[in-house]
């Protein structure tokens, strides 16, 4: 064999091993939240365990974010390897060009389909355990801290216009990083805070000073025309029962430029890990195949092909 021919066939076998390798692993970009947010750690929860659940094959970078509604607009100009969370009904609004999206619509918006659910952002109105208050009636003339420019701050100031409480609280200025000590030092009565459950910052409160969290009955629920969703009791420290109140639904997408074999090898993966998940961080355990019922736009056909395979019912309206 001469010398050249030799170089060339060394060379010819390293391409197709490196080839091999590059077939063989799967390479997705999750675009989640800001890097303190418990979703940017979610997704570092789900990189590690998409890695862990495929032997390394599937391989997950998480990219900071600004918001949902941010990756949502990029789904219109990144390629198939994209994946990124937001609540379904910003899909909605984007598809129709409505709210945010307005003179912004794009026909790729009608490309992405979604994957699969992850925690709810879930609504939590704490509020001292020693301050009197048991209802959302008992807040008039109590001081509530609700942050600012959260989807919680936004949420809690519609839900006291909706109960007739609107000029009747006194709202902190307060930044909600600070509401644990606030309410220790009796600065605040309570505070509202919205995220997965259990949050971080009502565990710390019902673990320093013992705290209740309200719950909404089906009146309330249905006039705040959010998802119901109820916390078990004994998830934080002092519960005692359930708390029934309302949360956003929460999901992973992606687009037709997927492939199929990816988006059924990434759901597949995600609910087979999402036990072990649930070990590290509790919130994973509030994900069950209820919230199916909370996407309610199109699945992707990769995610529909194993939905059937394991036995989910899903809606004419996901397939």
């Amino acid at each position: 064999m001469s010398k050249l021919l030799k170089v060339t066939t060394a060379a010819a076998l390293i391409g197709a091993l490196f080839s091999g390798t590059a077939a063989a692993e799967t390479r997705v970009t999750y675009k989640s939240a800001k890097s303190t947010s418990s979703y940017y750690q979610m997704g570092v929860q789900i990189s590690e365990a998409m890695k862990a659940g495929s032997d390394g094959e599937i391989i997950v970078t998480v990219e900071e974010s600004q918001g949902s509604v941010q990756n949502v607009m990029e789904a219109k100009s990144r390629g198939g390897d994209y994946v990124f969370t937001t609540p379904p009904v910003l899909v909605k609004l984007a598809q129709g060009g409505k709210a945010m999206f307005k003179d912004k619509g794009d026909p790729k918006f009608d490309d992405i389909r979604a994957l699969f659910p992850i925690p709810s952002l879930t609504m939590h109105f704490v509020v001292g355990s020693e301050n009197g208050i048991a209802s959302f009636a008992d807040m008039e003339g109590k001081t509530m801290l609700l942050g600012k420019g959260s989807f919680g701050a936004r949420e809690g100031e519609k839900y006291l216009k909706l109960f007739g409480l609107e000029g009747k609280v006194k709202l902190a200025e307060v930044e909600l990083s600070n509401a644990v000590p606030a309410l220790k030092n009796g600065q605040i009565d309570g505070f509202v805070t919205a995220g997965s459950w259990p949050a971080p910052n009502v565990i710390e409160a019902a673990a320093s000073t013992g705290v209740k969290v309200l719950s909404l009955d089906d009146a309330q629920i249905a006039q705040t025309k959010r998802a119901k969703l109820v916390i078990p009791a004994g998830t934080y420290a002092g519960q005692d029962s359930d708390i029934t109140t309302t949360s956003l639904p929460v999901a992973a997408f992606t687009t037709t430029a997927m492939s199929d074999d990816t988006a059924y090898a990434l759901t597949k993966t995600y609910w087979e890990g999402k036990a072990q998940m649930g070990e590290g961080a509790p919130w994973w355990n509030g994900v069950d195949q209820g919230l199916m019922e909370n996407i309610t736009g199109k699945l992707h056909p990769g995610a529909v092909r194993y939905y059937q395979e394991a036995g989910f019912t899903l809606t004419d309206a996901q397939q």
